[in-house]
């Protein structure tokens, strides 16, 4: 598995989490997910976005609107949805302009729903055609060539410019959609851990329908191109090493592939020249090949982010409307909710409980209490449910000892994350967990059961995942990182059939399974970018990647412990947007050159030459990556002293020929922000235009960042960047020479 997938596993254990409790009531100061409907959309030059945050501004008091503004309508209708108290929704019901206000009510769930959720349903208008000549390449754990998700149905041959091959080993067959295969470490290109498979249907599978994992998260599976074409390049099995990954971008790049999508880190941020992900990808580019790679899965640490490169598209992880939980039945019908993803059903019937130290023959009572290895006497859990005081050791331990199932204790604060377990097992919050146990001492006999796992819907959703590693970038800190959230929390995708489904021995078996990370993030911005493409084939990597900034759904995030990982450092910025990156209007363009001179102010002239591959010098007056045309603007100042930075800037345009555009600066009280010019006036099509911004304050605190935006808008298009001045304690740690 790739180093993410294994990254993965290890933080499950640690960070796993039941959902929202259902034990507690809501006062009339909760807030809840409410919407605000305005009707239709008003005719002229109007902007939703700006309009909404002025409606929310005159209610809301001591929030802030990032944190409370879930979605905004402005395609067919005018609405938007946000959190709201009671107070605040009689307040909006009585203004003038508002039509209704009510909540959003739970709906039942009937497809694999990371695309849908994203308004990239099956009937989204798509170029077929080219989108048939787009190739995706993967570099991962490989591929299983029979899965349902790469038949060849309907496919005619491979794009006429393919260069590459299909060396995927013995009993190895490649198609008119598998197009190429090729492995770096084992024996095959076969995938052996399911997390390449997982990734390439995830990106550009074909639509499989009524698939389910046990009749979980059932519907039609497919990946965000299905017309694309897939060439596949082993490079872990399960370690991934950096020279393979090296070798499968030399390959990659030189077999014409359009798109490369790697979900492999190093679970560290590296200086890019010790990097053998940045070193590929920023030849990919130069080779007008956009990679994506996810952000890691070590969050919510400061810092984490695993992919610090400007030449890459880095994915954090984010929820959908779907949660798989659990519920734990005991003594007369209390429920209390956990998470896990449990394909065993009881039958509703009620079995015995018993606490680790009750069934343990050999250990001391603590260390029985937690179940750790070796602790659980096999005669006493037989036919038992088995309460663990700690999650890491205890469901093996419990699977092991032949237990009919097992409850156990999570500290961690993570809603995201179901885990895959080989018995029926769920995990409690503290506060449901002590409600068991509470019952269980007050009782001779206790009874319980644990049901199968079910979805529901979560009408907050996109939030970051908690694993998804965040920023800020230790190697460019003027660069936000990571640069967009994408769907990576419970996704059903191919899987391949020979590999167990989880950790623990289980000796199931299945096509289709559900995976959380950051890895699963990754393809689907990799097959949002292959969409673009297919609609525009001649934009470069960078004007691509700044149409998935510029358009992406606002977000926030609050769960988090650590205040500087907050904001931009957890979804860059925001959500992906498949629907409208296809029409930014403007793009903030980037060339080999550019990159160059970004280096240059970084690194010695002699290897930045080396990497350019040209005779080409570092200016005299090397600027400031301050200035580097990037989508989105961050500044790295010194705490409580008054600042003053400034972001040069240029845009071209890609929307209508004749077009003017005007600066709108969501301001922050505790900074000023001034753009010249305010208006931008376009003649023509690819014309480019530059504009300077400017931002000044009294002073950040220490380990904290000021946000805000600024939002180009024409009429149509609303062209977003994402503006972070902070502070932070951390420095680079581990420096890698070139």
């Amino acid at each position: 598995m790739a180093k993410h997938g294994a990254l993965l596993f290890y933080h499950a254990f640690t960070i796993l989490i039941l959902t929202m409790s259902l034990l507690s009531k809501a006062t009339s100061e909760d807030r809840e997910v409410s919407i605000v409907y305005l009707g239709s959309l008003p005719h002229g030059v109007y902007s939703p976005l700006s309009h909404h945050h002025s409606i929310l501004q005159r209610v809301i008091q001591g929030s802030s609107l990032e944190s409370l503004l879930v979605r905004s309508y402005k395609r067919s209708f005018n609405g938007f949805a946000a959190k709201l108290t009671d107070q605040e929704r009689e307040k909006l019901a009585k203004m003038e302009e508002v039509v209704s206000v009510f909540p959003s009510r739970t709906y039942q769930l009937q497809t694999t729903r990371s695309w849908d959720f994203m308004g990239f349903d099956e009937k989204i208008n798509r170029n077929a055609t080219v989108e048939s000549d787009i190739i995706v390449g993967v570099i991962d754990s490989g591929i299983w060539p029979e899965s349902e998700s790469f038949t060849d149905i309907g496919f005619g041959p491979a794009p006429k410019r393919w260069k590459g091959a299909c060396k995927g080993g013995k009993n190895f067959t490649c198609n008119n959609k598998l197009i190429g295969a090729r492995y770096y470490t084992a024996e095959s290109a076969r995938d052996g851990t399911g997390h390449g498979t997982h990734t390439a249907s995830t990106a550009a599978g074909n639509g499989v329908k009524d698939a389910s994992f046990y009749g979980l998260a059932q519907g039609t599976a497919r990946g965000g191109v299905p017309s694309a074409r897939i060439a596949a390049y082993k490079v872990c099995a399960p370690t991934c090493m950096a020279h393979n990954i090296l070798a499968a971008f030399d390959d990659a790049i030189n077999d014409g592939v359009d798109i490369i999508t790697i979900s492999i880190g190093l679970g560290f941020m590296a200086d890019v020249y010790g990097d053998a992900i940045s070193i590929g990808a920023f030849h990919a580019m130069e080779n007008g090949i956009l990679t994506t790679n996810s952000a890691g899965n070590n969050g919510p640490s400061d810092g984490t982010v695993s992919s610090p490169a400007p030449w890459i598209l880095t994915v954090a992880a984010s929820s959908i409307d779907r949660r798989i939980i659990d519920k734990v039945v005991f003594g007369i019908g209390t429920t209390v909710v956990g998470n896990s993803v449990n394909s065993f059903t009881l039958n509703g019937t009620s079995f015995p409980l018993a606490h680790g130290k009750d069934v343990s023959s050999n250990c001391t009572e603590e260390d029985a209490g937690y179940c750790k290895e070796g602790c659980l006497d096999s005669q006493l859990v037989k036919g038992k449910i088995v309460l663990c005081d700690r999650y890491t050791s205890a469901i093996p331990e419990a699977y092991k000892a032949g237990a009919l199932g097992s409850v156990v204790l999570n500290f961690y604060n993570d809603d995201d994350l179901s885990l895959i377990l080989p018995l029926a097992a769920t995990a409690l919050h503290p506060k449901e967990y002590s409600v068991m146990m509470s019952y269980m001492n007050s009782t001779r006999d206790p009874q319980g059961t644990i049901l199968k796992s079910e979805h529901i819907k979560d009408p907050a959703a996109p939030h970051v995942a908690f694993f998804s590693s965040r920023g800020p970038n230790l190697i460019f800190p003027e660069i936000i990182k990571p640069d967009i959230s994408a769907p990576g929390v419970q996704i059903l995708a191919a899987y391949s059939p020979d590999t167990s489904i989880s950790e623990f021995e289980d000796k199931r078996h299945v096509k289709y399974k559900i995976m959380s990370g950051t890895s699963m993030a990754c393809p689907h911005a990799a097959g949002v970018a292959a969409y673009v493409k297919s609609f525009h084939p001649d934009w470069s990597p960078a004007a691509i990647k700044s149409s998935l900034m510029t358009t992406a759904w606002p977000m926030n995030d609050t769960s988090t412990k650590s205040n500087i990982s907050t904001g931009e450092f957890a979804y860059g910025s925001g959500h992906i947007n498949p629907v409208k990156a296809i029409n930014p209007g403007l793009v903030y363009e980037a060339s080999k050159e550019d990159y160059i001179r970004l280096l240059c102010m970084k690194y010695d002239e002699g290897k930045v030459r080396l990497v350019s591959g040209d005779n080409s010098t570092c200016p005299t007056d090397k600027g400031s990556p301050l200035d580097h045309n990037y989508p989105s603007m961050a500044a790295k100042v010194t705490p409580m002293n008054p600042f003053a930075v400034k972001f040069h800037r240029r845009v071209k345009n890609v929307g209508l020929a004749n077009s003017s555009y005007k600066a709108t600066i969501f301001q922050d009280s505790k900074v000023e922000i001034k753009v010249v010019p305010e208006i931008l006036s376009f003649k023509s099509l690819n014309e480019e235009k530059a504009f300077d911004v400017t931002v000044a304050g009294s002073g950040v605190p220490f380990g904290s960042q000021v946000s805000t935006k600024l939002v180009w808008f024409d009429g149509t298009h609303s062209v977003r960047s994402p503006i972070v001045v902070y502070t932070a304690a951390m420095q680079m740690q581990d420096q890698y020479p070139f």
